[in-house]
């Protein structure tokens, strides 16, 4: 397994994301994913599924200290006080001491930011998370959190595939020694059907899906496709015994346009 590294974090470069998973399949995949390989578990508040990746995570049996577990608090949660407290409430689900990473899911303009951070800086010294960072920020907002942050910001998760340049973040990002982690990495199922990709992988003996997944992980980026499938499991982590080409890496690049979002909500900040 490759890392990302970025301020002393060490995220490893495919995860299981568990948007959508509930119940007894989101514990069964969470556990299947660990068995296969998978050392990195991304989950949230939102999601409603804490719980079950705890247990996928202990059924699984792998030391705990060779998984890397994110969650993420929910905006309506950014008052200082109310961040620990929901932290507190998400260990509790997972029954764990800690998460390894703790973010921000979307940015909340009610709430001043610096408040905010002071907040999520607390919760890392007081060893809930080991790492935190954000998720959904924009370059703006991304060089915001830097100054008003007394800890160091590991990542900013956001959507990344090849239908969606994310020059501008990535290059914020690498300004700050911080990770990009890849949400929707699949564009929601549209890569494994895409022509182009589909060509690339016939000359490595890949899916479109893993060459997606590759051209990612070349970049330095971290990705957490989500299944519920096993044997798509075993497919999007069988992406570390090849190496695509320059021509190949500049070909998916060239795909991407500021269009190419797919999650876009009315909260949502003004996109770079």
């Amino acid at each position: 397994m490759l890392f990302v590294e970025a301020n002393g974090a060490k995220i490893p470069a495919i995860g299981l994301g568990t948007w959508e998973l509930r119940g007894r399949t989101c514990a069964r995949i969470v556990e299947q994913a660990l068995r296969l390989g998978y050392r990195h578990i991304d989950t949230a508040q939102m999601y409603d599924n804490e719980r079950e990746v705890g247990e996928g995570l202990r059924a699984a049996g792998v030391k705990r200290d060779q998984v890397f577990i994110t969650t993420k608090v929910w905006p309506s949660h950014f008052a200082p006080h109310d961040l620990e407290r929901s932290a507190k409430e998400s260990l509790v689900r997972l029954r764990l001491t800690e998460v390894d990473l703790l973010l921000l899911h979307w940015p909340n303009p009610q709430v001043p930011l610096v408040e905010t951070l002071g907040g999520l800086a607390r919760v890392k010294r007081q060893g809930l998370a080991r790492h935190i960072g954000v998720s959904n920020f924009t370059v703006a907002l991304i060089e915001e959190a830097i100054a008003a942050c007394s800890e160091p910001l590991v990542c900013d998760q956001v959507e990344y595939h090849p239908y969606l340049d994310q020059t501008k973040v990535k290059d914020a990002c690498a300004r700050h020694g911080m990770a990009v982690v890849a949400y929707n990495p699949l564009a929601k199922g549209r890569i494994k059907n895409d022509r182009a990709l589909l060509r690339i992988g016939d000359r490595y003996r890949k899916t479109a899906a893993q060459i997606g997944l590759r051209w990612l992980v070349q970049q330095d980026v971290a990705a957490i496709p989500r299944t519920s499938r096993l044997e798509r499991l075993s497919e999007n982590i069988e992406i570390f015994d090849f190496e695509l080409s320059d021509e190949d890496m500049q070909e998916l690049s060239a795909m991407g346009s500021s269009s190419g979002r797919l999650t876009d909500f009315g909260f949502a900040p003004k996109w770079d």
